[in-house]
């Protein structure tokens, strides 16, 4: 039986705590709780997202900061009806349900601060998008122009779907499909950023 608090201090990975995947504006604004169903489905598939995903861009950039983690199929509900920027819950890249049994997949929107002062200066969205996809085992992300915010998800397979709110807004790299953009021009893209420390796609 897991108290909140217990649930709160689970390390997930070297540099995430259950914690500040729980905090929910939506929650705190109209009193819902955000606590999950099966609390440990929602450890296991936090752990892969934050090993997999999460700490190789700490690691890199340094400090994630995450704007909204994990949500209840309640609080997930609640805000999808009010139109408060939450997809529905049987929205198949919905990532923020952790604990969903069918549906393996775990996501949070972040920001990643070294690459926000860059992108307030005018730099483009995709430089990014890029980074991630030549070196991150992500299922999908989704780009949005506050801050160059984006939703990355984990699953056990890889699809690296890029899609963006951003201009040019739609899908930039498809499901499972190669970049248009050519490697050595995506390189290019992304040749001053921090060196990479994790473990690459392949």
């Amino acid at each position: 039986m897991w108290s909140l608090e217990t649930l709160g201090r689970v390390r997930l990975s070297k540099y995430f705590y259950m914690r500040e995947f729980l905090y929910s504006e939506i929650g705190n604004m109209h009193q819902l709780q955000n606590i999950p169903d099966i609390p440990d489905l929602a450890i296991e598939r936090g752990t892969a997202l934050c090993t997999e995903l999460l700490d190789p861009l700490e690691e890199t950039f340094g400090r994630v900061a995450v704007r909204s983690g994990y949500r209840s199929s309640t609080l997930n509900r609640f805000g999808n009806e009010n139109r408060l920027n939450c997809a529905r819950n049987d929205y198949p890249l919905e990532c923020h349900i952790w604990d969903l049994p069918d549906v393996e997949i775990a996501g949070a929107s972040i920001v990643i601060p070294w690459f926000a002062d860059h992108y307030e200066k005018g730099r483009d969205w995709r430089d990014l998008a890029y980074w991630l996809h030549d070196h991150l085992p992500f299922a999908e992300a989704w780009f949005f122009p506050k801050l160059c915010a984006f939703n990355l998800s984990w699953r056990p397979t890889t699809p690296r779907r890029i899609d963006s709110y951003i201009a040019p807004k739609g899908t930039l790299v498809k499901a499972n499909a190669e970049p248009e953009e050519p490697l050595v021009l995506r390189k290019k893209r992304y040749a001053d950023f921090p060196p990479f420390r994790g473990q690459r796609v392949r």
